[in-house]
């Protein structure tokens, strides 16, 4: 028995590898017709397509645009008559802001433009001279007027030395003035260009009429006018009839109002003291 199991085996062996073979065979056959039908299906399909399907169409070239020549002569405004133009007024700025402003001013020069030291808290002790930081400055181009000094109006004397120091300390009050002076002051009198601000300290006072203009001076057509207005000293005595009288002098009494020589007397009045 044993040696017809060993051959139904090997049968039943050949029969399983059979099997495989056709099976593989049979897969193989059916995969190379799948393959074979879409080869068709494309080489089908171009064939519905036109013969010239295939040839690159040529791109549509877009036109260029050209620009205007101008001929100078052509743009050139026509030749016209002058009696065939007619001027026209313009219209009427819009606002006022339209209009063009005044012109300005020249700028001045500043004070700290040009040589000069700033003399703080000055006091005038004079028409025309100036006491500051250890300077004694008189104004160059002007004719000191002294405090003591008086000017006479129709016979009657009045101390315009007095009047015109007092309207040159109200110039100043107190605000620095700038003076071509050296860096450091001392006792002499300098005599120097003054201003405060942008204003001539000499063409104030003579254009005021509170100094006389120095011959040969900067200031002498200035002081001219001022004589001819009658401004200032040259002017007439001031009217103090609105004032209140003088207060009268006080006279020392003659006599000490202690007299040593006298006795003293105590007092009755106080009382005893108590034991």
């Amino acid at each position: 028995m044993r040696p017809l199991h060993a051959a139904a085996a090997v049968l039943t062996i050949l029969a399983m590898g059979a099997a495989i073979a056709a099976g593989g065979r049979a897969v193989l056959h059916d995969e190379n017709g799948r393959v074979a039908a879409r080869a068709q299906a494309g080489m089908a399909a171009p064939s519905k397509a036109p013969a010239t399907s295939a040839i690159p169409q040529p791109k549509m070239a877009r036109p260029e645009a050209h620009s205007r020549a101008i001929d100078p002569k052509v743009v050139a405004p026509p030749q016209l008559q002058p009696e065939e133009l007619e001027r026209v007024e313009p219209r009427a700025p819009l606002s006022d802001l339209a209009l063009a402003g005044p012109p300005k001013p020249p700028k001045t020069k500043m004070p700290d433009d040009w040589n000069g030291t700033k003399l703080f808290q000055p006091v005038a002790s004079a028409a025309g001279v100036i006491e500051a930081k250890g300077y004694s400055v008189a104004i160059s181009g002007v004719d000191i007027v002294r405090q003591d000094e008086t000017c006479t109006d129709g016979g009657k004397s009045w101390t315009c030395g007095t009047r015109a120091r007092t309207a040159f300390r109200a110039f100043l009050r107190g605000r620095a003035v700038v003076c071509t002076v050296p860096p450091e002051g001392g006792r002499d009198l300098i005599t120097a260009e003054c201003r405060v601000g942008n204003q001539d300290v000499g063409q104030w006072l003579i254009e005021n009429g509170w100094a006389r203009a120095a011959k040969g001076g900067p200031y002498v057509e200035t002081g001219e006018k001022a004589r001819m207005a009658r401004k200032g000293i040259f002017g007439p005595a001031p009217n103090l009839s609105g004032l209140p009288p003088a207060p009268a002098s006080f006279a020392a009494p003659t006599q000490p109002i202690l007299d040593p020589s006298a006795t003293a007397t105590p007092p009755t009045d106080r009382p005893a003291p108590s034991e």
